[in-house]
């Protein structure tokens, strides 16, 4: 159900679209009026209108100002002018402003059920859009989500096959997942929230600690193992990383 705004300085006119318009017909269930354009202003900001009826020569506020005032208090408000042959320029200038609609005085039932009606039809059809335009986003999102989701597995599933492998690099997961190098870098730091280099430095890190709890192999043995083919540098990045050297490592924990 939608809201009618009429700002109408003639009260015959206002009084007779109140009574005699089948605003139920039109899905309308809540009526404001005002007679004139300030009148108008203040229900406009106190209030979410979706409709509004709006006499094009007014005291106080004209037409054309009020409907500016509409458009950026209320831009999704359908604004319909009432004016006659008199001021017609005045309601041609209105609809470049935006205006979505006009009717003539003198002003009949009929013409303003159809003008209403149309205005209407144009609210439900943008909000038919609106919601298949986020229903689309939506699905779109989701499926973008699982997309990357599998992608990410499948990255992770390459690196932990080939971590051992000291050739193992951006260019090599590029060309093992089919992309380019440029274009596996920022993929993989979106979905990885980190650089591959330093991302796979902490994985054969995290690696190179369980082999030292668990087996009584050498520092470059544990090197190899998990890809680093350095033993100084190997030892660097531990200390950098742990504050330790790995040896020293291995001595702490079995001391606890």
């Amino acid at each position: 159900m939608y809201t009618l705004l009429i700002v109408e300085d003639e009260d015959l006119i206002r009084r007779g679209i109140v009574q005699f318009v089948p605003f139920e017909q039109l899905c309308i269930s809540e009526i404001y009026e005002a007679s004139n354009g300030l009148e108008g202003l203040q229900l406009l900001q106190s209030h979410k209108i979706d409709l509004i009826l709006l006499d094009i020569n007014m005291p106080k506020m004209n037409g054309l100002d009020f409907a500016k005032k509409v458009k950026e208090l209320q831009p999704l408000a359908k604004i319909a002018i009432i004016t006659g042959y008199d001021y017609f320029d005045y309601a041609v200038t209105a609809l470049k402003l935006g205006v979505d609609d006009y009717v003539m005085k003198p002003v009949s039932r009929k013409d303003v059920s159809a003008v209403l009606s149309k205005l209407v039809d144009k609210l439900k059809n943008e909000q038919v859009q609106a919601e298949v335009y986020e229903t689309i986003t939506s699905f779109q999102s989701k499926q973008s989500a699982s997309e990357d989701n599998d992608l990410k597995k499948e990255l992770s599933r390459l690196i932990e096959q080939n971590l051992s492998n000291p050739e193992l690099s951006l260019s090599f997961l590029a060309g093992e997942a089919g992309f380019s190098s440029g274009h596996m870098s920022g993929v993989f730091k979106r979905l990885f929230t980190v650089p591959f280099q330093e991302y796979v430095v902490t994985l054969r890190l995290e690696r190179a600690k369980l082999l030292l709890l668990t087996s009584s192999k050498k520092m470059y043995e544990i090197a190899e193992e998990v890809g680093f083919d350095n033993q100084n540098y190997f030892s660097t990045a531990f200390k950098k990383k742990y504050g330790c050297s790995p040896l020293q490592y291995r001595e702490r924990v079995k001391d606890e």
